[in-house]
């Protein structure tokens, strides 16, 4: 039986270890999966001549000097086979990486799986590990910690840009392009509120927390997150040019049933100008609200 047959043929529901063990020995080359934090998920084999995959095994994830490496010029990424796989080259590598990506459910991106080129990886191999990631992927796809996981990454990472921790860092950067994946080329900030002077402090959280449990219905493409006590939503669009503003005033009842009101930013394209862009969405929404004009949705173009 070749290679490929060998993998596609493994059994459902074992779990990752299951896989990654028997994979290592069909493959005869180690394997790891890490999730979007760069945690180490499970792996199997270890190259002793390769220090970062030692500090990942000892650590349980990458230390800075490596999510530099991986993320700076050094590594070539070599993507001829297939868009679904890579293989990373580094001088200060004794080897190459096979990496692919790994999904959940809602085909949102987790994860990575990445392979130890030590036999060198023929186009039977290199379809043979594609086969492993959709089994992997499969095996994930209900974990409720990789169905979870999305949500909390991108919470993390939105704060993380509001507050400016992350800066500049290079696209080739794994957190910076699952940041990316799914979002169109151009983006926005809403930043979703009640009138803090008009009700009860109890009574407003209580509005915000209605509208959160329904962003996964109402507003499922948007990734959001909690700042500064308010609900920050990142969308994004193909043009940009798009009306976010006619957009969400088309749920204009919605929002006057609940008293939340809405600031809109204009539009940008660069993930790391999050900050500047949430500074336009408060505005407008802190300038909208004070001029009392009956609307609930204020884009800041028309608040200049």
């Amino acid at each position: 039986m070749n290679i490929q047959n060998q993998i596609n043929v493994l059994g459902n529901g074992k779990g990752i270890q299951y896989l990654l063990d028997t994979a290592n020995k069909i493959f005869s080359s180690p394997v790891y999966v890490i999730d979007a934090f760069y945690n180490l998920i499970a792996f199997s084999g270890v190259p002793a001549d390769e220090s970062f995959w030692s500090v990942l095994l000892k650590t349980g994830t990458f230390d800075e000097y490596a999510k530099e490496l991986m993320a700076s010029e050094n590594v070539v990424r070599d993507v001829s086979y297939s868009h679904k796989i890579v293989r990373l080259k580094c001088d200060e590598w004794k080897h190459n990486l096979i990496t692919g990506h790994i999904y959940n459910g809602d085909n949102i991106w987790v994860g990575e799986m990445t392979m130890y080129e030590n036999i060198s990886f023929d186009a039977e191999r290199m379809a043979a590990f594609e086969f492993l990631l959709d089994k992997i992927s499969n095996e994930i796809r209900n974990y409720e910690y990789f169905t979870k996981q999305p949500a909390i990454f991108f919470e993390n990472t939105i704060i993380k840009l509001l507050d400016k921790t992350v800066r500049s860092t290079p696209v080739n950067n794994p957190q910076a392009q699952i940041m990316y994946y799914g979002l169109e080329s151009y983006l926005s900030i809403a930043v979703v509120d009640a009138v803090r002077d008009s009700v009860m402090e109890s009574v407003r959280k209580s509005r915000l927390a209605y509208f959160q449990s329904l962003l996964k219905n109402k507003f499922q493409y948007f990734p959001y997150a909690i700042y500064a006590d308010q609900i920050i939503m990142l969308m994004s669009s193909k043009t940009d040019n798009f009306d976010w503003f006619s957009f969400l005033s088309t749920y204009a009842s919605f929002f006057e049933e609940n008293g939340l009101y809405i600031g809109v930013s204009g539009a940008f394209s660069d993930v790391y100008e999050t900050r500047r862009y949430y500074d336009q969405a408060a505005e407008a929404l802190a300038k909208g609200i004070a001029s009392q004009n009956g609307r609930l949705v204020f884009a800041f173009s028309d608040a200049q």
